[in-house]
């Protein structure tokens, strides 16, 4: 087999490349065995956030014949004090964090005051497991987005039973469906009254502006400053809830029952998810500068490395 000049050259680049990456990614792994070690951490607050390793993938099972979709998700545990990453485990179930946290020293867990999740059961079964004596506070950015969820699905519901159709850009509600989520206290009063005007000529049910009042009664109840003024505003979304006796509304009071307790430490402590988030905005940068990671192994080094280098600069 004769090689052209043209494909000899793009053959040795493309061997070029990838030794180069293999050095590259040898070094990186050397680096991460001189990180420090996170026993020897006294973490006080903690976050834990999901994100996607790798895209979906489809697989067949040979003795089904059945296609399964496999998510490989990836879980990050994160230091809220200094927003350094202290792990990244597979999955996003209770069974990797529980088993990170358990290789975690006695006093290392003892000494966590405050986790902050989203309302995963999971996480919260891990953490009540593992760390049986740490408040577990909820992240609010979450809770409001299923408050909105709820608004959404309450206005598609009022479409399809007045109008039998989705909603159109003709229809007020739909054409200012974004207004409908935002905070009322950041509307200017043009956008107050194209609100108004939505709720007066397409909500003939009243359904879709009781449940905008149930939004704007969480939004109001997780910014309350005390756990006395939080059980009057939970008194209140109550009302509201029964009021607007839908589906939707009730689904979310229930939420928020059961994630009650872990409320009243947001309420108390205000601690969020806030610094996972922003770490899973670098790792998809990561991901984007390596275009994508096969190997897990090498994925969490990276992360770690780049986070540390980051709190080393910003904790000296």
């Amino acid at each position: 087999m004769r090689w052209s000049l043209s494909g000899r050259a793009a053959t040795e680049t493309a061997i070029a490349h990838g030794v180069s990456w293999w050095l590259v990614q040898k070094a990186l792994t050397l680096a991460a065995t001189k990180l420090p070690n996170v026993d020897l951490l006294r973490p006080r607050m903690l976050g834990i956030d999901e994100h996607r390793f790798r895209s979906v993938r489809f697989f067949k099972d040979p003795e089904t014949s059945l296609w399964k979709r496999i998510e490989p998700w990836m879980t990050t545990i994160v230091d809220l004090d200094t927003g350094q990453i202290l792990g990244v485990v597979d999955g996003r179930d209770h069974t990797g964090v529980g088993a990170w946290l358990i290789k975690r020293p006695l006093e290392w867990r003892l000494g966590v005051q405050v986790v902050a999740i989203d309302p995963s059961a999971a996480f919260r079964k891990a953490l009540r497991m593992w760390l049986p004596r740490t408040a577990v506070s909820v992240d609010h950015f979450h809770l409001i987005q299923l408050a909105n969820q709820a608004l959404t699905e309450v206005r598609q519901q009022l479409s399809h039973q007045v109008r039998g159709r989705r909603g159109r850009a003709v229809d007020p509600a739909w054409a200012h469906r974004m207004l409908l989520l935002r905070a009322s206290d950041t509307l200017s009063d043009r956008a107050r009254a194209k609100l108004e005007t939505v709720f007066a000529t397409d909500d003939p049910t009243r359904k879709l502006k009781a449940a905008w009042d149930v939004k704007e009664q969480v939004r109001m109840l997780l910014r309350t400053g005390s756990l006395e003024d939080a059980e009057l505003a939970k008194e209140e979304l109550e009302r509201l809830v029964k009021e607007s006796n839908q589906p939707e509304t009730t689904r979310l009071w229930r939420t928020i029952c059961r994630w009650w307790k872990e409320i009243e430490v947001l309420i108390v402590t205000g601690a969020t998810t806030g610094k996972v988030e922003a770490n899973n905005t670098s790792i998809k940068h990561i991901k984007r500068t390596g275009r994508g990671f096969v190997n897990s192994a090498n994925y969490t080094t990276r992360i770690m490395l780049r986070s540390a280098a980051r709190t080393a600069v910003n904790h000296p």
